[in-house]
């Protein structure tokens, strides 16, 4: 499909349907292959506008705030799966009334809730974030596993056992990663936290797993989750966020004004890197930009920048 830029508005983020139902078609076929349930994670991907859409694909979504369980019961047609590494007693009770399932960051938050989620007139099941103290995230920023990390319960916190009325683990220790990443981790957690598997309804595998990149090997993917179906007899849950939008569309932004000082020119754009485009900065990513080339000797080169105020919403050469 060939798209005219110049009749676009700018700034304007671009999604092309058939490569966004693409993507959904795989998701969809790995969750009616592995009898897993698959939402989407807003932190991931939230545009509302292709909802309607996704939700031919997929029923539900991820939340990690107040909002964001409005934006699942509201735009979604359902109500969210919510976790949260703190809740706020003053909108707790919002929360449950947009909520399926609530997972708890740690075992004093649980007690401080699980009497109002009990009390609650309808049906809302509670999780608690496990830590399995395992990761290949190399990235220290994206690193739930890291020493002393605030995510989640360790095993050694569980030893007087778990809590009465928990009904589900979360663990979210991936990031655009592989279904062998996805093993190993696996088999860290049955292994640690295996023994309270007969006392769970559900586990949910968190985000992180890139299904809709061309290398993922989908067929692992399905063959590991049976397997752990069979071996453990519960409900599965993944939610990712990325692979939802992977390699869809662009970001369609306008060069504004370039600034040059000390022989750096400088592109300065309607658009932000740290409000658009913030993972360019935190891992960080190199963006990819039709039309553009690495810097040749001899040829002009310009920098990216932002139109925030931030002095780093800027992009190298």
């Amino acid at each position: 499909m060939s798209i005219n830029y110049e009749i676009i508005p700018s700034p304007c983020y671009v999604i092309e349907e058939e490569r966004l139902r693409k993507n959904l078609s795989i998701i969809k076929q790995v969750s009616e292959e592995t009898g897993s349930e698959i939402i989407l994670a807003f932190k991931g991907f939230a545009m509302w506008g292709v909802f309607p859409i996704i939700r031919e694909y997929i029923i539900g979504a991820s939340a990690s705030s107040l909002n964001e369980a409005r934006l699942c019961r509201e735009e979604m047609g359902a109500y969210a799966h919510t976790y949260s590494p703190v809740y706020k007693s003053t909108e707790f009770e919002s929360i449950l009334e947009l909520s399926s399932h609530l997972t708890f960051n740690s075992l004093a938050q649980y007690e401080k809730y699980i009497r109002i989620l009990k009390a609650f007139p309808r049906k809302i099941s509670p999780g608690l974030r496990i830590n399995p103290e395992f990761s290949e995230i190399s990235h220290g920023l994206y690193n739930p596993c890291s020493p002393g990390s605030r995510l989640g319960v360790t095993a050694g916190q569980l030893k007087g056992g778990l809590p009465e009325g928990i009904e589900g683990f979360h663990f979210h220790v991936l990031f655009e990663s592989d279904s062998y990443a996805l093993e190993k981790v696996l088999k860290v957690v049955e292994l640690k936290f295996g023994r309270f598997f007969p006392k769970l309804r559900w586990i949910n595998m968190g985000g992180g797993h890139l299904i809709t990149e061309k290398n993922y090997d989908t067929v692992h993917l399905v063959r590991i989750l049976r397997e752990f179906r069979e071996r453990n007899g519960l409900h599965i849950i993944l939610e990712p966020g990325s692979a939802f939008a992977w390699e869809t569309g662009e970001l369609v932004a306008t060069v504004e004004d370039i600034v040059d000082n000390q022989g750096i020119r400088t592109a300065i754009l309607d658009v932000s890197f740290t409000a658009h485009m913030p993972d360019c900065l935190e891992m960080p990513y190199k963006p990819k930009i039709l039309g553009a080339v690495d810097p040749v000797p001899g040829k002009p080169a310009y920098r990216l920048g932002g139109n925030s105020c931030l002095s780093g919403d800027v992009m190298g050469e």
